[in-house]
């Protein structure tokens, strides 16, 4: 055999296990057990691709190059997205480990391109996907009916039992694979003629089985709660907005507001009316509603104009020969999926059909009938074994790229896999595993927001836990002495949930929830720091607040922080601007209620705990009402001619209302800042 057809064997086999794994490929190795292993999977099988063809050019000293029809417009996708990415994104190389639209997803699937536009015929790919398609539907089909529902499984395999557990992960990417395993089944059976009855019934038959799936995946979609509640999508005129918004500034115009980075104009676009549905708890949503919408308001015009080339690029040919066609499965798979570019979120699993398809488009593509172009698309090869400095220029520099993408992928993973053992612990109520393995994940990659949001909750914590056993050990005191390696242990993790805080924002402090984050670590340990450590949390909330205008939670913990200490007028501005934020909010109209008595406003606290009381169902939230009634009846008796009778209050439930307690002191000594413990909103 020779090298040339060894090692087009070598890639070809690359090629079909990547396709063949990625509907299947899971690890319970990772936090998350799906989309993040099928990034590493297209990562390393990119690199093994390269690796190939390194080794081929070091034996051969020969470099072959086909030009294709969609190369250039697939190179110039990537490369959009990498300018928005260094112009524009704030986290860098977490733009570039983002799973659902990140730079490292965009290049791992254009060498795939690469590679399958070369050496994959369509029949090949039809192969590998009936055999996938009949896997997958198998494991989901065998699923719904939960197998493994009384059976007795280790924690760590636990996600067995789920009855919308599947290789893909969530529904939405179980319901794209599935969708175009049956798309491409369907032309298949529509336009083949079958000599082989074998064949034919094999055909029919994962046919109906990807169909079946679909249908469960489907029905459990729409009627189980939970999958509904893992399946919540923005909303469409949120995410129109957001990609329009993208115009008011010319350097967002050209490369949008940076790869990884939607959730910031998300939560810059939200209006009043988000308030009042019932999305309003969340702050903001990572992905846009749409993948086209999504594309444009990230990579900006230039990306959005790139990928709408590169579309018409693929489906002109192929709606120009509709009538002759109609039911040609390449035809059918790409209307699938430009549908699906509209309707569904981006994500890993949709690009891959994107690529997937562009591949396939790209190796059918028939020669140009003009000769001279025809000779330029042909396979041109060149020897260098004559240049040797070039020859030896180029394999160091080949060596060194997978090299150092190699090791930085396998970096990445390894700290994916310490986080992932990190919770491990936390279930295990294993302190010193939670904490070795966070530090670990950090270390290894210290550019994670969530590696370090997360740490800074494991060091508050710790310090929360310390202090609440000396508290239960030192019941009826007014203050609590700490031993003094308990005050070391506290003091180091206090700074420690604060510097890791900061870390978070300084990643991305265009972010809301990264200053909110750092908020709540101050106005956790105001108890226990000395130092305006109240004023830092109060700027940490009014940047918070300043990324994300609309939110009501964050005004009404931030005038938690001053009724706390007593200035009621800068709570009562807040509490009034909550409660007009979301109009339908009891807690909000408590507090202002509570901030205005204590101004002695009694008309406006009769008027707002009047707004709570109707707010409330008297039967559902029977102690809430019971107690705002209760209020309502004192705060009257302060009103001119006012009397009403008092209504008793219930113990039946646990009260929803709350209102912000005076601060305290009750450790010591109390623990000191080091200098740079203030929010960087507090240097300026």
């Amino acid at each position: 055999m020779s090298n040339t057809k060894l090692f087009s064997g070598l890639k070809s086999t690359v090629l079909v296990s990547i396709v063949f794994l990625f509907p299947l490929f899971f690890l319970p190795l990772t936090q998350e057990f799906f989309a993040t292993n099928k990034f590493y999977l297209l990562g390393f099988g990119a690199l093994l691709l390269v690796l190939i063809s390194t080794v081929e050019f070091l034996i051969t000293k020969k470099m072959a190059w086909e030009q294709k029809p969609l190369d250039r417009l697939v190179f110039l996708f990537v490369l959009t997205a990498a300018a928005s990415t260094v112009i524009v994104s704030p986290n860098k190389v977490q733009s570039i480990l983002n799973v659902n639209f990140g730079l490292g997803m965009l290049a791992s699937l254009a060498i795939l391109y690469y590679y399958l536009s070369r050496n994959l015929r369509l029949s090949v790919y039809f192969k590998v996907f009936s055999v996938s398609s009949v896997l997958l539907s198998l494991v989901t089909v065998i699923f719904y009916f939960q197998p493994f529902a009384k059976s007795s499984l280790p924690v760590s395999l636990q996600f067995l039992k789920n009855s919308l557990f599947s290789p893909m992960g969530g529904q939405i990417d179980l319901l794209l694979i599935l969708g175009f395993f049956a798309v491409v089944q369907i032309g298949r059976i529509l336009v083949k003629k079958h000599t082989d009855y074998k064949d034919k019934a094999f055909l029919v038959g994962s046919a109906c089985l990807t169909l079946v799936a679909l249908g469960l995946t489907l029905y459990s979609t729409f009627t189980s709660s939970v999958s509904q509640a893992s399946n919540i999508l923005p909303p469409v005129g949120l995410s129109w907005y957001a990609a329009v918004d993208i115009l008011k500034s010319p350097l967002n115009a050209v490369f949008g507001v940076g790869v990884d980075n939607f959730t910031s104009i998300y939560t810059k676009v939200k209006d009043v009316a988000y308030n009042q549905t019932l999305l309003w708890q969340i702050p903001s949503f990572s992905v846009s509603r749409s993948a086209i919408l999504h594309v444009l308001t990230e990579t900006g015009l230039l990306g959005f104009a790139t990928l709408v080339l590169l579309l018409t690029a693929i489906s002109r040919p192929l709606f120009a020969n509709f009538k002759k066609q109609p039911t040609n499965p390449l035809f059918l798979m790409v209307v699938y999926v430009l549908l699906a570019l509209f309707l569904f979120p981006p994500s890993l699993s949709l690009f891959y059909l994107l690529f997937i398809l562009l591949g396939v488009i790209a190796n059918e593509a028939k020669p140009v009938s003009d000769q001279t172009a025809a000779v330029s698309a042909a396979p041109m090869h060149v020897s260098l074994a004559n240049l040797i400095p070039l020859y030896l220029g180029i394999i160091v520099i080949a060596f060194s790229i997978v090299g150092f993408a190699g090791y930085y992928l396998g970096t990445t993973y390894l700290a994916e896999y310490k986080f992932k053992q990190s919770l491990v612990g936390y279930t295990n109520n294993n302190a010193k595993e939670l904490y070795d393995n966070q530090v670990d994940a950090i270390v290894l990659n210290p550019y994670l927001e969530r590696y370090r949001i997360n740490f800074s909750q494991t060091n508050l914590l710790i310090a929360n836990n310390i202090v609440r056993q000396a508290i239960e050990s030192q019941q009826g005191k007014d203050k609590i002495e700490l031993s003094a390696n308990d005050q070391q242990t506290v003091s180091q993790a206090i700074q420690s949930a604060i510097s890791e805080g900061k870390a978070a924002v300084s990643l991305n402090p265009q972010k809301a929830t990264n200053w909110e984050n750092l908020a709540v670590i101050y106005r956790s340990v105001i108890n226990a720091v000395s130092g305006p450590v109240d004023t830092w949390a109060a700027a940490a909330y009014q940047r918070a607040i300043s990324l994300d205008p609309q939110n009501p939670q964050y005004r009404l913990n931030l005038g938690g922080i001053y009724y706390s200490v007593k200035a009621f007028d800068e709570a009562n501005k807040l509490f009034e601007q909550a409660a007009a934020l979301k109009s339908d909010w009891p807690n909000a109209y408590y507090n202002w209620a509570w901030s205005s008595y204590q101004k002695a406003d009694y008309q406006t606290a009769a008027q707002a705990m009047q707004n709570v009381v109707n707010l409330l169902d008297p039967k559902k939230d029977k102690v809430d009402y019971d107690k705002a009634s209760a209020d309502l009846v004192e705060f009257k008796k302060k009103l001119p001619s006012e009397t009403a009778e008092a209504t008793s209050a219930a113990e039946q439930n646990p009260p929803q209302l709350s209102l912000p307690e005076p601060t305290k002191q009750p450790v010591k000594p109390p623990v000191v800042l080091p200098t740079g413990a203030e929010p960087e909103a507090e240097k300026q």
